[in-house]
């Protein structure tokens, strides 16, 4: 269904918005001033919620709370017809309930779906495991620089920032930068005209019924509509979805490719020395030194790889590498992601020493955990692990340790820890190198504990970088890092 044909199904039918949270709240605004009939439907409780709920109701918001939530809403959508369901991307698309609704003839879809149906602008939709927020950010960045100040650029999507509200200001000319999980995608039927997946790892596992799914959802993002698919080569399983897309592909690498496996490939961008450059048709065009990039890391140099394929061709070169270097020696990344927060210095027997605390409290997931470790190779680090379990392995993560061999001690916490240990046990009997582990439960005094042991071996670094979601003790990943 198109946009305008959703919004005339609620107009008639009326509109069941499912979760009141980031997303759907701005949603239900955007219903109410198109004089669309809206039922709210919400686990929480009324005086958990945070949202002004007797100004809603002054609106004509009607409001289903509790744990029986979705029986009320199954009621409600088996004997009129079915309204059009507005999910929250948390709310698995195949709950029973959500089923039978659309068994009685209710229309699923989602806030950013009715974004992408109505918006006229150019759409720039990043997914990936791991960097997704820090490439659409530089995609976001490099437009901003780009673009006259007349044009507008707008960032959201699972980035925090829902768009809906921001559609009267966008225009055909205009761009929408939008990152994208694999929950908002499950639904998708449109694509965005350049899809950037950065990568795909085990994510999520605890939502998803098993990577197979996961993987279609993050798949999405190449369907109907999508013009240029900018893909990691080297991450073989975003390699292997360059065969369900149509589009044009753009292929990005953080190493040199010459006489490697990937020497004759066209449309890459890769390293050529110090050199970012876009190898096509057998001609090497510069972008950017690797060296202006602030923020540290491979994976770092490859966003900038990922959100440069993506803009190539859109404006003149030249403006386009002038406008990278700016923002490459000015941006220092984004919050919670290897964010420098506080450096210690002290003076230990006459020889000044530092210990450096970073806040990668985004790192939800192994394979994140090991691309944080390796931007810091020459570092002695104490490392904080541990939180809320997404069903991954952690062998990725105990390999990365141990291939670092500066990593002095592994601080524990959380509900994860014990599993982590596991991980570590077993990498043990493989006969990789494992560092001290030290179970700290409470996670201000796993914090103090990473500190005092840094002081104690000489550490360089303490590293929150936890390899597990917040769930287990905060209400999400910006809360653990503050």
């Amino acid at each position: 269904m198109t946009g305008d044909e959703i919004l005339a199904a609620a107009a008639q039918r009326g509109a069941s918005v499912l979760g009141f949270g980031i997303s759907n709240v701005p949603l239900t605004d955007f219903l109410l001033k198109r004089g669309i009939s809206v039922t709210v439907y919400d686990s929480k409780k009324r005086e958990e919620q945070t949202s002004d709920i007797d100004a809603y109701k002054a609106r004509g918001v009607r409001f289903i709370f509790g744990e029986d939530y979705l029986k009320k809403f199954v009621i409600a959508n088996t004997s009129h017809g079915g309204t059009v369901l507005f999910r929250t991307p948390g709310m698995h698309p195949d709950l029973p309930e959500i089923k039978e609704a659309l068994s009685h003839g209710a229309i699923l879809t989602s806030e950013m779906k009715l974004f992408y149906e109505l918006c006229p602008s150019y759409k720039i939709g990043i997914t990936g495991s791991d960097g997704k927020t820090t490439t659409a950010t530089l995609v976001y960045e490099l437009l901003r620089a780009i673009l006259p100040s007349e044009s507008t650029v707008a960032l959201g999507g699972n980035i925090g920032t829902p768009l809906l509200p921001r559609l009267d200001e966008l225009r055909a000319g205009d761009y929408a930068v939008t990152e994208l999980s694999s929950f908002q995608l499950m639904t998708f039927s449109r694509a965005p005209e350049t899809a950037i997946i950065v990568n795909i790892s085990p994510n999520h596992l605890n939502w998803h019924k098993d990577m197979d799914e996961y993987i279609e959802a993050k798949a999405k993002i190449l369907g109907p509509g999508c013009k240029r698919a900018v893909l990691n080569i080297g991450d073989e399983t975003t390699r292997a979805l360059a065969d369900k897309t149509d589009a044009e592909t753009f292929w990005f690498i953080g190493e040199e490719v010459t006489g490697g496996p990937y020497d004759g490939v066209d449309n890459i961008v890769c390293l050529a020395g110090d050199d970012i450059v876009l190898r096509r048709e057998g001609v090497e065009t510069f972008l950017l030194k690797r060296s202006a990039i602030k923020i540290p890391g491979r994976h770092n140099t490859e966003h900038y790889m990922a959100a440069l394929a993506a803009l190539y061709g859109l404006f003149p070169t030249k403006r386009i590498v002038a406008c990278a270097d700016m923002v490459a020696r000015s941006f220092g990344g984004v919050a919670h992601r290897l964010e420098l927060v506080r450096e210690e210095k002290s003076n230990v027997g006459g020889r000044e020493r530092s210990i450096r605390y970073y806040n990668s409290s985004i790192d939800s997931t192994p394979s994140r955990t090991a691309a944080a470790l390796s931007a810091l190779p020459d570092s002695k680090i104490v490392l904080i692990c541990g939180g809320y379990d997404k069903h991954v392995p952690y062998t990725p993560l105990t390999e990365a340790v141990a291939a670092h061999k500066s990593v002095v001690a592994v601080v524990l916490t959380g509900a994860s820890a014990q599993l982590i240990n596991d991980a570590f046990d077993e990498a043990k009997e493989r006969g990789l190198s494992v560092p001290e582990l030290i179970h700290e439960p409470d996670f201000d005094t796993a914090v103090r504990t990473a500190s005092a042991v840094a002081h104690e071996k000489g550490a360089d670094t303490v590293l929150l970088s936890p390899a597990c979601a917040s769930y287990d003790a905060f209400q999400n990943f910006e809360e653990r890092g503050q």
